[in-house]
Order: structure tokens, then sequence, then C-alpha cells
């Protein structure tokens, strides 16, 4: 599970944390940076993936990869020469850190190249890695004479190490595989109800980004009494339908097709379906998985979903987070979601703003603002307090404060 993740020169970030729990919300205006979030575990899941800087960046069509957003120049931080990323987690052995820095390769015009990585297992180098303008020079800790190997500039000596370990019929060091996993368990959903509202074929498990297969993804579920039966309750819960049971019929091409049955007798289509409908059956279906696992990144939760109802979209994913091996992390510009977290979503809750006069972005927890604590028993509570800007403004206050403290030290 990670439990961190730390951006310096990356995007609009000079040097910012993000705490990160079971379920994580980022609120914030818009432009402010919460997107780049995204873009950083979208890299590191490129990472994962095994992919090469230029296909992480640049995109790679035939894995359906799309490139991170925004040029070489526009990645990192403006006037700086290179980004880090390092996350914190918790692996089967222990705490562990990760850290890469990439930046422009002086050799091929262009391109990134890595220009620093290392793992750690609390604080004890796994491997460290560093470029000398032609190699990657990796040394780690499974060679006592400290010679290090040179490796290709353009991937990270995470993956090219696992591969080498492999090649050479060695025991790979397992943190590394294990590290390589998580990252490469995660996922992206934005959610579009023309995709959700299309037939799938059989054998299409497996949840698209964009809601791609939910008919045999759900009918997986419903194979499941208990999984059914959750599936069936919170969706009755979470929209105004009398759902009773699905269906799944098929057309001539074999392909499946979700029906949604009210105990009146009357069945809905994913056509007629309405989107705030269709959004809650992809959560609930990444939700229900026989086998979660990994992290899912939501962009703007609560779209399409009527405010009376997001409370329970909220209670839902804070019950299956803490019981299931997944962490979420979402979006959200509603001010009611903010109201009815709970106290260790609150905890996980920052704010990501744009400091006045500055390209820069901060991020902090909400829990950390001045009087936070208090005011979200108050009878204003934190969702008026979103909406009226008052995170903003204090988090500027906050950092005009830290700044003024700094100078006169």
């Amino acid at each position: 599970m990670i439990t961190s993740i730390r951006l310096k020169n990356f995007k609009n970030f000079a040097n910012e944390t993000l705490r990160v729990g079971p379920f994580t919300l980022l609120v914030g205006a818009n432009a402010s940076g919460k997107s780049n979030i995204r873009d950083a575990f979208r890299f590191l899941h490129g990472i994962g993936r095994g992919y090469t800087l230029a296909e992480i960046f640049g995109g790679k069509r035939e894995a359906g990869w799309k490139p991170i957003r925004g040029a070489m120049d526009e990645i990192t931080r403006f006037g700086q020469q290179a980004f880090s990323i390092e996350i914190e987690l918790k692996l089967s052995n222990g705490n562990t850190s990760y850290l890469i820095e990439a930046g422009a390769d002086k050799k091929r015009y262009g391109e990134f190249g890595v220009a620093k990585e290392e793992l750690k297992l609390e604080s004890t180098p796994i491997y460290t890695a560093h470029s000398d303008g032609i190699n990657l020079r990796v040394c780690g800790a499974w060679d006592q004479t400290k010679k290090d190997i040179p490796f290709d500039l353009g991937r990270p000596a995470l993956t090219q190490l696992i591969k080498f370990f492999r090649r050479e019929q060695a025991i790979s060091d397992r943190m590394m595989e294990e590290l390589c996993s998580i990252l490469s368990d995660m996922r992206f959903l934005e959610l579009s109800p023309e995709q959700m509202r299309e037939p799938a074929f059989p054998g299409a498990t497996l949840l698209g980004d964009r809601g791609e297969n939910l008919p045999v993804v759900l009918r997986e579920i419903c194979t499941d009494p208990k999984r059914k039966e959750l599936l069936t309750s919170w969706l009755a819960e979470l929209t105004p339908m009398d759902v009773k049971d699905f269906e799944f019929p098929t057309d001539p091409s074999g392909r499946v097709h979700l029906t949604i049955c009210e105990k009146n007798g009357r069945k809905v289509s994913a056509a007629s379906a309405s989107d705030g409908t269709l959004r809650f059956l992809a959560m609930l279906a990444v939700l229900l998985d026989a086998s979660p696992n990994g992290l899912y990144f939501f962009e703007e939760i609560d779209t399409g979903i009527h405010p009376a109802r997001q409370w329970l979209l909220l209670e839902l994913i804070e019950k299956q987070t803490a019981k299931n091996n997944i962490q979420i992390i979402t979006t959200t510009h509603a001010p009611d979601l903010l109201t009815f977290v709970n106290d260790s979503t609150f905890e996980n809750m920052s704010v990501v703003c744009r400091l006045e006069d500055s390209q820069d972005a901060v991020i902090r927890r909400v829990a950390e603002l001045p009087n936070a604590k208090d005011l979200r028993t108050s009878k204003e509570g934190l969702g008026r307090l979103l909406a009226e800007g008052w995170m903003e403004t204090a988090l500027a206050f906050t950092e005009d404060l830290d700044e003024a403290e700094a100078d006169g030290e």
C-alpha cells in the first residue's frame, strides 16, 4: 500500500508531498494541479508496466497507453532541468521508499533519461543508480564488491534489473518484483456512459478505463450470491430504482447486454439507463470485484450523481476500502461529500492550491488547516467552507505566515 507521494519540480509542484490512505480525497479549484497528481501516478504506473520513458511520456498506441499530458518543458517545472517522484509504501518486508529522477537526455535530443534512482528498505539501500551521461550505472546490495552495472538511460533501472536477474538465472530481490506489481496494479477510470451502454463479448471480465465490458463484469459478480445481493442492494440505495435482479441477454453475435429488473416487472436496458445509474454500476463493479487489488484513481467521482445520494457512495467506498486490499484516490468539487467523510477519510483529505501571483501549487492536508477539525463539526461544515473558498484562503494565509517566519529567521 502506498502511503505518500512526493513531487519535486514535477509540473507545477516545487516540492510537495501527498499523504495517501485507503481512501484519499483531493479538493481544490480548477487548474490548481489535481490532474497533475494523477499524471504523477500514471508515470509510476508506466514504470510498473515496463515502459521506457519515451513510451511513458509519448504514448504506446498498441498497448492502449495514452501520453502523459504536456510537452517535455511542461512536465518538468518551469526553469528546472529535471523532476523527481518519490513514494513511500508498505511492502511485505517493511516500510519502503522508491525514488526516480528524470531529466532531458543531452545525448538524445528531445528525450528524457533517468538521472537518479534508488530503492530503500527502511534506511538501507537495495540499489542506487545514477547517470554518467552515457549509461545508467546501477549498484546494489546483492554485490559486495560494489561494482556497478551499465544500463540504458532511457528506461527505469527497476524494470531493467528484474529482467537482468531473470536472464542471469539469479534470484531477483522479491522487493523489486513486489514494487513493480504494485505500480502496475493501478487503474485510471474515466467512466463514459456511452461505453458502458455497449454490449461486451464473453470473457472480457476486466472493466475498461472508460467502463467497457460492464455487462460481462456484472454478470460475473452475479454468479456469487453474496456479491449479487450487495450489488442489488447498493444500487437500490444509490438510485430511485426498485432493483430486484439483473439479466444478461445475448445477441446473435454472442455479445452480452445488460438489463436491470425492478420489482414491479419493469425492465431497463443499459441503453435507456441514466448516466448516474451506469456510473454507480461501474463503481460497484470495481468495489465488488472478487479479488480487489491495487490503486484506483477517479476524476470527479461525483459527476452525474445527485447530491442527495453522494453520501451513500462515500459510505460504500469507505466500507470497501477499509476491508479490501485497494486504495482509491479521487478528485471532487462536491461540497456535500466533505460533510459526510469519516475520521479516516478526513485525515487523508488534501487541498491543492495554486498560490497567488505564482505558477506553483501546494498540497496540504485539510486537517492541518487552522481550526479545520473544529470547523468540521460546526454548522457550516467543511462542505460550505469549500464552496466559499475558505480552504484556499486558509492555506494561502498559512503559507504567508510560514514565509514571514522564515524571513524573520
